[in-house]
Formats: structure tokens, C-alpha cells, sequence
């Protein structure tokens, strides 16, 4: 299968350092290193500062699961480039969301809301993520049922998506937050999952446990893989028009 992997790859002023430190080849190189170990995937990667706003038709027509990661700047992507990852993901195309990407256009896109707003705040507390679908896919080969990750932004309801068709992890915080962190949806003939984990000040994608949901959620969102559920028109459809949450 091929895997593309995209970030923005500009990081604030005040986290440039720690951020390049931690992950000195961009948040997206990574993810990329730990998919490459998979010798059934194929990973590319492109950022927000590459030309076409590393939205390049030819990579993403051949993409059967894009990673999303975002932060800061979701608003300086251009609409016709969200056009064309809302067209993709309804043809078939799998979508990873990752952290701060639930603010992003084309996640509002797909999921019919405005802002997605949720509670948050960044005081390196332990968010601790309850399996509640231990039998689902992207659970595969957790341990127990939960697993921490030791410090990371914290998130909080409410959070304005719609209801999960299906979900696979709900966090409590360090402080108390409850929040739901891995849910599952589908648009189109394209599978979505959002995932919590990840800000760029934290060392959460050289996680054991993470880098399995990541890999998981790869191969679920993957629809070619699954017998007949990827007709061969899927990939001629006309550019999408009207309510983007059908």
C-alpha cells in the first residue's frame, strides 16, 4: 500500500528547538521511519512548506492512506487543495487525523462541523488511554486495558465531531479530562480516524504503543485491502459537489 505523510513542518518560535531536537526530521519523517519498517507499505512524505503546499496531485492519486498532522497554520491551506483531499477520501482514500489536525479544513470538511472545539491546555501531564474496543483492528496487540503516554498536551470535552461510528480509545487526564481520542468514521468509500496523541514538544510518536495504533490504523483505513469495497470507478468520480458530510 502506499502511505503519504503530511505535516506543516514550521513549528512556533518557542517550540522550534525542543520540536527539532526531539524530531529532527520533521514530526512526518518520524512516522515515516516506523511505517517504513513494514515491508507491505510504501511511505512518502510532503510538508505545508513544500510547493503546492505539499498537496501534489500525482503522490495523493496514488495514495491509498494519508497521514495528517497539523498544529498552527490549518488556515493557510488552500481550499482548492482541500477540494481535491475531500474528493479523495470519498473516492477511497484512508485518512489518518492526528493531534491538533481536528482544527484543520479538511477534517471539517469530512465531518459537517464548524470549528471542532474542544477544551485544552499544555502542562506535560500523563494522559492515560482506555481501550474500549479491545476487539477493533487498530487496538491489535495492546496490552492490558490501557497503556499511558507519559506526558502530552491535554484535551478535554466537549468535542464538537459528530458521534464516532465507531470508538477505540477515550482518554482521562492526568487532571481529570475525559476526552475521546480514537474514533473512527466513514465518508464516502474513505475511512477516517482521529487520534489524539501527538503535539510536536513530546517524544509521543517513539512510542511502542503508539507507533502500533499508527501502523493498525494504516492497515484498517487501507479499503483496497478489503474484497470489493474499492470499485475501480471509485478512483474516476467527478470533482465533489454539495453537503461534504454525505
Amino acid at each position: 500500500m502506499h502511505v503519504h505523510i503530511w505535516a506543516e513542518d514550521r513549528p512556533l518560535p518557542e517550540a522550534e528547538e525542543t520540536m527539532r531536537k526531539l524530531y529532527p526530521n520533521g514530526v512526518e519523517g518520524q512516522i515515516a521511519a516506523f511505517l517504513r519498517e513494514n515491508p507491505d507499505m510504501t511511505v512518502t512524505t510532503s510538508t505545508l512548506q513544500d510547493p503546492d503546499q505539499g498537496i501534489d496531485r500525482e503522490i495523493l492519486d496514488k495514495t491509498d492512506v494519508l497521514v495528517y498532522w497539523s498544529h498552527k497554520y490549518w488556515r493557510e491551506v488552500e481550499d482548492t487543495n482541500v477540494d481535491y483531499l475531500q474528493k479523495r477520501v470519498l473516492e477511497g482514500m484512508g485518512l489518518i487525523v492526528l493531534h491538533s489536525a481536528h482544527a484543520s479544513k479538511i477534517f471539517s470538511r469530512l465531518m459537517g462541523t464548524r470549528t471542532q472545539s474542544l477544551r485544552w491546555r499544555e502542562n506535560d501531564e500523563r494522559q492515560r488511554y482506555w481501550i474500549v474496543n479491545p476487539a477493533h483492528p487498530i487496538a491489535d496487540g495492546l496490552d492490558g486495558e490501557y497503556f499511558e503516554i507519559p506526558m502530552d498536551e491535554t484535551y478535554g470535552e466537549y468535542f464538537e465531531i459528530p458521534q464516532p461510528e465507531e470508538q477505540v480509545f477515550i482518554t482521562q487526564s492526568q487532571g481529570g479530562e475525559i476526552f475521546r481520542s480514537g474514533c473512527c468514521w466513514t465518508r464516502g468509500l474513505g475511512r477516517i480516524f482521529y487520534f489524539q496523541g501527538g503535539h510536536e514538544t513530546y517524544p509521543v510518536y517513539m512510542l511502542r504503543e503508539v507507533q502500533l495504533i499508527l501502523t493498525n490504523a494504516v492497515r484498517w483505513a487501507c479499503r483496497r485491502h478489503i474484497p470489493g469495497s474499492f470499485p475501480v470507478w471509485a478512483r474516476q468520480s467527478p470533482p465533489v459537489t454539495g453537503d461534504p458530510a454525505k
